[in-house]
């Protein structure tokens, strides 16, 4: 996809991310494009967002783009300045509506990995691995991954390693391996569209495609196929007042570029 001379690509992708959430939901956000695509959320359509970060900040509202997760921004005018004990059990007890993930790899049911790319005893490269993320992709009811470099490198149809379940070998297998039922991967959002998974395959299907971008561009980017939603559609470009929001929430361009 070519940006537009009127906003950046991840400008478009934190809008399409923050376009999930709902008002008074509750979403789990890591550092960096998850909290920009949150506090969007928050300051759009989105007032009654519960925040909630891994180091204990719940119900923030942020003032500026926290450097991390520990940042003490993420415990501005709060509901509760807590601990990762808290927010983590908080997610094992049902509460959380949302998390959002990253991940170096996906395949077609939505598993992860943020581990290792290669061999385990002698890997290509080594990643950051889990964090919290096994946790959120376990125990939230809706996982929303953000990967901005959909390739054949990332849409694999082999993991090299599994960080994160997705669903596993398909339906049935979370609720087998004793995760929540009716918990999952929701959706993916990368630098080509949006995606869901089939209700009844629970494999991952084209919901949406970013402007100027073709379904074909889609399927030359992954190793396994991409089904295609009847319904297809194309993502809305942001309106100037997201752009203006989201260049107060990210002067530096620390996350969205400059």
């Amino acid at each position: 996809m070519n940006e537009s001379p009127r906003y950046r690509l991840t400008e478009l992708l934190a809008c399409v991310a923050a376009s999930l959430l709902e008002d008074g939901s509750s979403a789990f956000v890591g550092t960096g494009f998850p909290i920009v695509a949150a506090m969007l959320a928050q300051r759009t359509h989105a007032p009654g967002l519960l925040i909630i970060f891994e180091a204990g900040g719940i119900g923030p509202q942020v003032p500026a783009l926290p450097i991390s997760v520990g940042d003490s921004r993420t415990y501005w005018r709060a509901s509760a300045a807590s601990s990762m004990h808290d927010v983590m059990s908080a997610s094992q007890a049902g509460y959380v509506d949302y998390g959002f993930l990253g991940g170096a790899a996906m395949d077609r049911y939505g598993n992860v990995n943020t581990t290792v790319i290669g061999d385990w005893h002698h890997p290509r490269s080594r990643l950051p691995g889990s964090g919290g993320g096994c946790d959120v992709g376990s125990l939230v009811w809706r996982t929303i991954y953000l990967m901005r470099k959909q390739s054949t490198r990332t849409f694999v149809d082999q993991l090299d390693f599994l960080t994160t379940p997705g669903y596993l070998s398909g339906p049935g297998a979370r609720e087998r391996a004793g995760l929540p039922s009716g918990s999952g991967p929701y959706r993916v959002i990368t630098q080509l569209g949006m995606y869901g998974f089939d209700e009844q395959t629970r494999r991952m299907k084209l919901l949406s495609l970013h402007p100027g971008v073709t379904v074909e561009q889609v399927q030359e980017a992954s190793q396994f196929e991409i089904p295609v939603a009847d319904a297809l559609t194309v993502s809305p470009e942001p309106s100037d007042e997201q752009l203006r929001i989201l260049r107060q929430i990210d002067p530096q361009g620390m996350v969205i570029g400059k």
